[in-house]
């Protein structure tokens, strides 16, 4: 069977052994919108749970509209305009508002990756910048939350007399959806408090995952932190399987969220009726893939199908390496990642990125990790906790040899994307 697989800009066209693939699984085919344009004009007009933005907007000099960094694809230049000519219809000036990259703890995006965020014409014509994690001195305490987290969030916003966030609504692998409160925690949170939130007392209950916001503490805090920094309103999509929209969600910041999330989860949801020993998986292409750190998301996404025991294949650019030198020490200091879990469940030790390498440990309590990329030499890759592997097709009938005849081989091409769910016949 022939499949490709979302990997960097190009992909990755792979081969697997007939009869054997369980799928290729994938998000369910919807019908793109026809003008995403004119549906976002209507949606801020006519908002879920709130005043139009255009209401909103009337007396107000200054906003703050979030975006997500370069790792999502979310269609700026599309909702961008959109938002942007609505407000200053209603008298904002455009001196006064603030188009505020949610980079969270990622590193900025700037100058030609900029544009390729919100087109040249936004980048040259309105104040376009970044969030920086790690500048306490740039954000505001609003509290601590009743479990126990510091509210640190950037200034620019808070200050702001209109708060607006975009988004994309698609699974995360600790807080059940992206999208909504999530341009606020994270997206434009110190490190002080994510440091805390990304704790392993939230992001080890097992509902901290996929599919899940009832009862997930991970989203249940994050939308606690929202909703003490404010958000008058939020655009968030959806996308199909070539990034077409598919859906557009606009108004207060919960109620349209949930709107996106019922829509997304019918689409996301794979079902399979057994583990399967192999599951061939992706980092979900560019811009998703660039890392190691970003892969961990692919690798995540593939464990409720895998057996226990088996193994994970995922093919991802990682064109930028690990990822940032914090997370790239935790190798260096943590021989193993027994050692690693008993280190960060104490008081005394934190690293910045801390979470993905504990998201790493989940996967690989469970499976193997074969990684193919061009990103990584072999040797780079051996000190990951993970293996090498050419080519998918060699680890693939390496893991076959292993597992014997019988073995089951799922491939999900969009990796993260897609949301694997053991559902028996």
């Amino acid at each position: 069977m022939k499949v490709t697989l979302d990997y960097g800009k190009t992909g990755l066209d792979i081969d697997l052994p007939d009869g054997r693939v369980v799928g290729p699984l994938a998000i369910r085919t919807i019908e793109p919108l026809a003008d995403p344009a004119a549906v976002l004009r209507q949606k801020l007009a006519h908002p879920t749970g709130t005043a139009p933005l255009a209401v909103l907007a009337q007396g107000k000099r200054t906003a703050c509209i979030l975006i997500c960094d370069i790792t999502r694809p979310v269609p700026n230049k599309i909702l961008l305009p959109e938002i942007l000519h609505t407000l200053e219809a209603a008298g904002v000036p455009r001196s006064g508002i603030t188009i505020l990259v949610a980079t969270g703890l990622h590193r900025p995006n700037e100058g030609a990756e900029l544009e390729e965020l919100v087109g040249p014409e936004i980048a040259a014509t309105y104040r376009c910048e970044n969030h920086f994690g790690q500048r306490r001195d740039e954000h505001t305490y609003l509290g601590t939350t009743p479990s126990g987290v510091p509210a640190w969030i950037d200034t620019r916003y808070c200050e702001a007399e209109l708060k607006i966030a975009t988004g994309l609504i698609e699974p995360h692998f600790m807080a059940g959806y992206s999208g909504g409160r999530k341009l606020i925690c994270p997206g434009i949170a110190a490190l002080e408090t994510v440091k805390v939130w990304h704790s392993p007392r939230f992001l080890e209950h097992p509902l901290a995952d996929s599919g899940f916001l009832a009862g997930n503490p991970v989203h249940e805090e994050n939308t606690r932190i929202a909703r003490m920094a404010g958000c008058d309103f939020i655009v968030n999509v959806t996308l199909d399987s070539k990034r077409r929209v598919t859906c557009i969600v606009a108004g207060d910041m919960e109620a349209a969220f949930l709107e996106g999330v019922a829509f997304v989860e019918q689409v996301v949801k794979a079902p399979v009726d057994l583990p399967c020993e192999i599951v061939v998986t992706s980092g979900a292409g560019y811009p998703l893939d660039t890392t190691f750190y970003q892969a961990v998301k692919g690798m995540v996404g593939a464990l409720p199908i895998v057996s226990e025991g088996g193994t994970i294949i995922i093919a991802a650019g990682m064109t930028e390496g690990v990822g940032s030198a914090e997370f790239q020490s935790l190798f260096a200091e943590n021989a193993t990642l027994d050692g690693f879990m008993e280190r960060i469940v104490g008081d005394n030790y934190f690293v910045m990125d801390q979470w993905q390498l504990e998201e790493l440990a989940k996967v690989r309590r469970k499976a193997r990790v074969k990684v193919v990329t061009k990103g990584l030499p072999p040797e780079r890759l051996a000190g990951l906790f993970v293996e090498s592997a050419d080519s998918v097709e060699q680890a693939v009938a390496d893991s076959l040899v292993e597992y014997g005849p019988a073995a089951r081989i799922a491939v999900i091409p969009k990796g993260p994307y897609v949301m694997p769910v053991l559902q028996p016949a």
